[in-house]
């Protein structure tokens, strides 16, 4: 059994990915070919909003929307402190300062009554400046960008939807990217919708926005690639890589429908186990699954992991030191505020084997092997 099964996807859609490598070998425009700009016109009518800017990856994705935001020194940005740590890193790397909130227990997106408790903090206490909030979709669940957004505008702040993980996803019949100023995500491999190498996209509706990504994300580049009117970064999606988004994009529906069943099957026979508890969904929230992760009960997360394995059952554990917690944080931006929540998360989940491949009796092997730990 695999954790994540990027081979049976290849096999499934081998023939087509194929063809449109080969065409682009044919053609040999690799940086910038026509694929990608095929690309972020369905990326943006997918997602539902004006612009869709690919670029190298994930992490140059928040930088660039930080930079096209006019984020840097002096200023601060809040962040979940349970996710990864590319989320803070590119708030850093602008030269602004990572304010880390608390999440919730269930969700494992930002709180949001400890998301106003953390501005009041800051306001109160710091000489940062505050100018954004970076939600992050963690685990493919939209955050509630409803609340994040009534926050932000009563405190005028910004807001960027970190998508890594939640492309795919819905909340009230908006699609993950749509939400905030400026939304980001990832095409790492592992990611819903994964390339084969390293890629990420910004979206947003506001012009302005769009063509300064599209002049950073080349140089700064004005009119042409010699005239530099600003200071930017080299990340540009490489046409490869394009081709073969194209090809996922058009089986992507299918497999948000299987993950939905394989969270579903897990969701249903583990909700009332003693041992674990299951992630939950808000109200008009679709997830998109990128991972199911639970949190142990009854035992410790290593027991439950080395139950799995015997069995070979592969599990994971995602972000077992908080952001906080990072050595290149835990002097530079003291915590502001209570962040235990995410501290009791970092220390008690895992998660199970998620992937559209994975077949019914799989999922049925990790349940039982799940519910027999404790006999």
């Amino acid at each position: 059994m695999q954790f994540i099964d990027l081979k049976a996807q290849y096999e499934f859609a081998k023939q087509r990915i194929d063809q449109r490598i080969a065409a682009v070998l044919d053609h040999g425009q690799y940086i910038m070919g026509p694929e990608v700009s095929e690309l972020e016109g369905q990326l943006a009518r997918y997602v539902g909003v004006k612009h869709a800017i690919t670029c190298a990856n994930g992490t140059d994705a928040l930088q660039l929307a930080l930079m096209a935001m006019g984020v840097g020194p002096g200023d601060a940005v809040i962040v979940p402190t349970f996710t990864f740590f590319a989320s803070a890193e590119a708030v850093a790397f602008v030269g602004a300062t990572p304010v880390f909130a608390d999440v919730d227990s269930r969700t494992f997106n930002l709180d949001g009554e400890k998301l106003a408790a953390t501005i009041g903090k800051v306001q109160a206490s710091s000489s940062l400046k505050l100018k954004a909030i970076m939600a992050v979709d963690l685990f493919g669940q939209p955050a509630a960008y409803e609340s994040i957004q009534s926050i932000a505008s009563a405190h005028n702040l910004l807001v960027i939807e970190d998508a890594a993980q939640g492309f795919g996803g819905e909340r009230n019949g908006k699609r993950a990217g749509s939400f905030g100023d400026i939304a980001t995500t990832s095409f790492f491999p592992a990611k819903p919708l994964g390339c084969y190498g390293d890629g990420g996209a910004v979206f947003t509706n506001n012009d302005d926005y769009a063509a300064l990504i599209k002049s950073l994300r080349v140089h700064g580049k004005g009119s042409d690639k010699y005239d530099n009117v600003r200071i930017g970064m080299n990340s540009r999606l490489d046409t490869l890589q394009a081709a073969v988004l194209l090809e996922k994009l058009v089986l992507f529906p299918a497999e948000l429908a299987r993950r939905q069943h394989v969270a579903g099957l897990y969701s249903a026979e583990l909700e009332n186990n003693p041992v674990v508890v299951t992630p939950k969904c808000e109200g008009g929230v679709t997830s998109s699954w990128a991972q199911y992760t639970l949190q142990a009960k009854a035992v410790s997360r290593s027991t439950l992991q080395r139950s799995l394995q015997r069995q070979h059952i592969p599990t994971a554990v995602y972000y077992a030191t908080c952001m906080h917690q990072q050595s290149a944080f835990t002097s530079a931006t003291p915590p502001l505020s209570d962040l235990s929540v995410a501290e009791s998360l970092a220390a008690c989940c895992f998660s199970l084997p998620m992937h559209p491949y994975l077949a019914d009796e799989e999922v049925e092997r990790v349940i039982f092997t799940l519910q027999n730990t404790l006999l």
